[in-house]
């Protein structure tokens, strides 16, 4: 779905405007049309809190209209600054993780910021981004501010395969910015590790070969890290544009969206963060 709309959970918030600068940034590279999407949940059948207005009664259309004016200027004021781009604001109604993993079905890619408020409060905070970054239908991309756009796109592959889909999420990226693209493999030495290194590299280069011929141009480098994944992945995010991982692997990614390493990269990274699935 190469032409699919970029889904952008939206509340006004200011991590949520990072996340729309981001995917006009990626609609401005992929020509793919971007939608902001603010979930509409009442939090109580009683009242209800947005941004920028008191609490409501349910129903309360005014504070419904607030929210259709929110996001449709938010969409406006995006369009207007990035003539030729396609983008659009739409409220829906309904529980933030399971409407966004519902619309990821018919997206090329679903990006969140990493906190919000209103209908997107603790998005990332606990089960519910893990739930969304592991049953979304489509590549999801946390968005955290971080380092420049000038550093490389970082990818953890480790052969299996939804790391070798992340690996060619992450080339297409780094082809499209024209930036250098950084492999990283984290594993465990045996008790001669120097003559493992061989081995390691090896498989990973065999992984890259088709890429490489595909994109002759793209600056590729192989890193193998002796530690932890989730180390590895943090560490490389502190001078990276974007790390991209898939959404579960074999040994040192086993259960990444399983266990704690998702949740550590997802609330530690210095940059966005690209979990990537097989539809």
């Amino acid at each position: 779905m190469r032409n699919a709309e970029i889904l952008v959970g939206y509340d006004g918030s200011t991590d949520a405007s990072m996340a729309v600068d981001w995917a006009v940034d990626e609609a401005r590279h992929s020509g793919q049309p971007v939608r902001l999407a603010y979930v509409f949940e009442w939090l109580t059948v009683a009242s209800w809190v947005g941004p920028g207005v008191a609490p409501g009664v349910w129903p309360d259309d005014t504070a419904r209209r607030q929210v259709d004016d929110l996001v449709r200027k938010a969409a406006a004021d995006a369009a207007a600054a990035n003539p030729g781009l396609q983008i659009t604001g739409e409220v829906y109604d309904g529980p933030p993780a399971l409407v966004l993993q519902e619309r990821s079905a018919e997206a090329g890619m679903l990006v969140l910021g990493s906190r919000g408020h209103g209908g997107f409060g603790g998005l990332l905070v606990g089960s519910t981004a893990v739930s969304v970054a592991a049953h979304a239908h489509c590549p999801v991309v946390v968005v955290r501010d971080g380092p420049s756009a000038a550093g490389p796109v970082a990818v953890g592959v480790d052969g299996s395969e939804p790391s070798l889909v992340a690996l060619g999420f992450a080339v297409e990226r780094a082809a499209q910015r024209r930036t250098p693209l950084r492999v990283l493999h984290a594993w465990t030495p045996g008790p001669d590790a120097a003559a493992g290194v061989p081995d390691e590299r090896a498989a990973v280069e065999q992984t890259l070969e088709t890429w490489r011929r595909t994109f002759p141009d793209l600056a590729v480098s192989v890193d193998l890290v002796p530690t932890s994944p989730a180390a590895m992945l943090i560490e490389a995010s502190r001078d990276a544009q974007l790390i991209v991982v898939g959404s579960r692997g074999r040994g040192g990614l086993a259960g990444m969206l399983l266990g704690s390493v998702s949740q550590q990269l997802i609330q530690h990274a210095a940059c966005p963060v690209a979990v990537v699935r097989e539809r």
